[in-house]
Parts: C-alpha cells; structure tokens; sequence
C-alpha cells in the first residue's frame, strides 16, 4: 500500500511538472495548496481570489483579528448602532480600469447578501451611496460585528463589468495583482497591477495550483517545483524539517478537529452519551502522535482565539472508565464480541471525514480504536468533504470528523451563528435546540459593553463545552514551506492571505 501511493504521489508531481506553469527559475512565484476553485463565484472560491490578492473587501483584518482598513478608508457607526458609513480610498481602480466608487461597492454588496455567506446573516435594512466615494449602511438592529462580516472572502467588492445580473461572469477585483489565466478547478495564473491605489508589491507573477495530496505537495516543495506550499501533512512536516532546500513557517490558527455528533440518533441523544465518547478520547496522545506538536483541544476554541478561549473553563480529559460507567448507567450492556447492546441494537455508527486534510483519516483510525475500548462501533466512511453538509442535510449523518475554521471572518461570532444558531449548521450542530444558547448569541451581536460581552461568550462556550453538540479534539497549527529564493513570505494565522504582496525574490 505504501508503495502504491508513493507510486501515485511521484506520478502526480510528475504532471505537475510538465505544467508550463510551474518551472524553475522562471520568475513566477507558484503557490500550492489543496483547495479546489470550485468557480467564479465568490460565495464557492472566494477565499481563493482574496489569498491570492486578486480581490479586496471593504475592510481587512490585523494578525489579531482587529479590523483595518481596505477598500473603505474609514468608517464611523451612530449612536444606536444602526448606521454605517464608509469612506472609500481615493483613488482606487478595478484591474478593467473602472473606478472603486459607490455604485459598485453596493452592487457587489447587495448581490453578496443575497447569496450564501455570512452578509445574509446580517440585519440590513439598506444600503445606498452618499456621494461617490462614500457608502452607507442602515441596520433594523445594533450588530456590532459587522465589521468582521464585510471583512468575509464572499463580501468581496468586484467592477459592475464582472456581473451579469447578480452571476459573475469573470474576476475583476482591485487586489495587488490581477487575474490573467483560470482553468478551474485546478489553477490560475495573476500578474501584479501596476495601478494598484495601495503598496505595490515586487512580485511581478505568480500561479496557483490546486493539488490534493499533501505528499505531492511535500515533493513539490522538496523538488523545487512549487516556491509557496501551504498545508502540510504531519510526516511530511517532519521530513522538511531536516530539509536544507526549504524554511518552514509555522503558526497557530483558529481552527480545530472537531466531531460533530448528530443528535437526533438515539443513542446520541443522551448528554451522557456524548460525555461518553469525549471521555474516551485521548486527545493529548492523539495529537502528539499524529499531529505531531502538542495541540489537544480542551474546549472548543483554542488559545490563539484570545476572548472566545476560557482559560478557567474545566477542561475535556480522558478518562475511559468513567466513559463505560456513564453508557451502563445509560442501560448499555457489553455484547458478546464486547460492543455495547441496547434493546437489542449495537452502539454502532458510521463516522464520516475526508482526507483533504491529511491528518483526518488518521485521527479517524485513532477514534475507532478508542471508541472501541468502551465498546462503541465506529466504521470509517472517508469520501469527499462535501458528503458531511450533504448528510448533514438529509439526515443520515452519524458522526462527522472534520476540521472547522473560526474565523470565516475576523470575529468567530460569524461562524458561531452559522453553526449552532437555531437551525444549527453543515459544519456545526445538528438536531440541538438550545434557547438560552441562542439568547446569547443575539445578544452578543449588540454588545457593546467590554465585560457584558466577555460574560456572554462565556456562557457560549460553556454551554457548548456542557452539552457537547460537536466534540473538540485538537487544535490546529498551520505549516507551510517556503523556498530560500523567497524573501518575506509568512503565515496569516487568519488564512486571508498567502502574502504574495510582501514577498519579493531573494538577492
């Protein structure tokens, strides 16, 4: 088997290589990761456009998440927090030449908050121009993150010219570099934009190309082939360190390995059932062994996430034998060949993951055998990662091991409202009803007083780390290899950037 796949991973670069767009030493920066650009759209590859600063939004984020300006220069709020108003740059230009002004912001806006993304999930009552160069916003209610929602990849501010009607057609963003060739679902190719109205960067080309295999990824990088290589799987992180033809940048991000539990199966229903199977999870052992850095996720957010992480909330432990005692207690007796029965049914369900992130299948292997030894069945469903919204829609999802982003935008409120709001989410909760959790919720999104809102996320996440919706597993640290002709590369913990714009050749 494991010649088989190393057979594949060296067929694969092999491909690679005979790309023109990925040779050696001829100027062009290329950027590899996993996503697939999934189309035009910014509601299916947006994040793809913004990393690679093809487009902008109206406000960017700091390495801390605080909002900054972008496309909008400046901004102020009124009292009751109802009304927004935006100042745009000066200056500033779509690659076809059209100016950054008003009209176009509000196209893309409105258009934007009509699709899936977190922008719907705002109250906006309206939003018009006040002069040319300045864009107001009006809420039916006080929604202090809304900063962090315009911020969002699918808020992205496009030319009138690249819609037609509210389908875009092609990609005209303002970003430090524009597009010049795209072959979804693959790759595409920018060049810098010589008229961009902010810091020029001094890569003047560079590619992209979407490659699934984190041991290609690895062979790219080692082989010289590939100059930026994001996501990296464990082994191969470990093997590039001992690496001369390579630097490896590391950061924490606010992201974790979760399982998400469906609810509505009955022998998941029980919070004890579900206290269970987080007791026989040894997660410091897990993430050592396969993560490879210690990262065991003792509640759900982790440290990077500074005001959502509870440094005196009473952490997730292991803890097996309190495990089988809690399922006993639920009426589960041992089977013959040790799997817990029940009214004459197994604990038996199906976990589902995807190995687009390397390390899920693997941690996978590692819960089956965990779950075993309390007496849980689990088989390994590992498929594509579209398959855990799709269960998740229609029902017949068991478990769903998978790796969740909390900042879709700068602020995690935006995920937690798309996750454990009052119809749960794909990538959240399932078939959980909590109103005091929803209370919270809303009322975090009008908080303006420091402590009152410290409070709130507070009892957030206590609620989740009590009623376990989702069960956290590991926190995550990003790794990407660097090649020494590159100066100025980094890590966005946030993962809004690959950071072509600050990269620049090395003398």
């Amino acid at each position: 088997m494991i010649r088989t796949r190393s057979i594949l991973a060296a067929l694969a670069v092999a491909t690679c290589l005979a790309s023109p767009a990925f040779s050696a030493n001829d100027g062009v920066v290329d950027i590899v990761a996993p996503f697939e650009i999934k189309g035009l759209d910014p509601s299916t590859s947006g994040d793809i456009f913004l990393r690679m600063g093809i487009v902008e939004t109206l406000v960017e984020a700091d390495a801390e998440g605080r909002p900054m300006p972008a496309l909008a220069r400046s901004w102020t709020v009124s009292d009751d927090g109802k009304v927004w108003s935006f100042t745009l740059q000066p200056g500033a230009k779509f690659h076809d030449g059209s100016p950054v002004d008003a009209k176009a912001v509000i196209n893309a806006l409105e258009i934007a908050r009509h699709k899936p993304g977190l922008l719907a999930k705002t109250p906006i009552q309206s939003i018009e121009a006040d002069g040319n160069d300045r864009v107001r916003i009006t809420l039916t209610s006080s929604f202090v993150p809304l900063l962090a929602f315009l911020a969002e990849s699918r808020a992205q501010i496009l030319a009138l010219a690249a819609y037609s009607g509210s389908d875009v057609n092609t990609i005209i963003g303002s970003g430090p570099f524009k597009l010049t060739n795209i072959a979804p679902p693959q790759s595409l190719a920018v060049e810098r934009n010589v008229d961009y109205w902010g810091q020029k960067p001094q890569i003047e080309k560079a590619s992209y190309l979407s490659v699934s295999r984190a041991e290609t990824r690895a062979l790219m990088a080692e082989s010289g082939d590939a100059d930026y290589v994001f996501n990296l799987d464990p082994a191969s992180r470990t093997r590039l360190a001992k690496s001369n033809k390579v630097n490896l940048l590391s950061v924490s991000i606010p992201r974790s390995v979760l399982l998400k539990v469906n609810m509505g199966r009955d022998a998941l229903k029980e919070p004890k059932a579900r206290e269970a199977l987080s007791l026989a999870i040894d997660r410091e052992g897990l993430a050592v062994a396969i993560l490879r850095y210690p990262a065991a996720a003792t509640q759900l957010f982790p440290p990077s996430l500074g005001i959502w992480h509870d440094k005196d909330l009473a952490p997730l432990v292991y803890d097996p034998e309190k495990a089988k005692l809690l399922l006993a207690q639920l009426g589960w007796t041992p089977g013959a060949d040790g799997i817990l029965q029940k009214d004459g049914k197994p604990f038996a369900l199906t976990l589902t993951t995807y190995p687009d992130r390397p390390e899920l299948p693997l941690i996978a292997a590692v819960l089956q055998d965990q779950m075993a030894e309390i007496g849980v069945s689990l088989t390994i469903n590992s498929t594509n990662s579209s398959e855990i919204p799709a269960k998740h829609q229609d029902g017949s999802l068991d478990l769903g091991l998978m790796a969740r982003n909390f900042a879709l935008v700068p602020d995690p409120i935006g995920t937690m409202l798309t996750d454990y709001g009052p119809q749960g989410g794909d990538w959240g909760a399932m078939n959980w009803k909590n109103t005091s959790f929803d209370a919270v919720l809303t009322k975090l999104t009008q908080t303006v007083d420091a402590g009152e809102a410290e409070q709130l996320r507070r009892e957030a996440v206590t609620t989740i780390q009590n009623d376990l919706p989702v069960i956290p597993i590991a926190w995550y640290q990003q790794t990407v290899a660097v090649s020494l002709k590159l100066e100025g590369a980094g890590v966005d913990p946030y993962e809004r950037s690959f950071g072509l714009d600050k990269m620049r050749w090395a003398q």
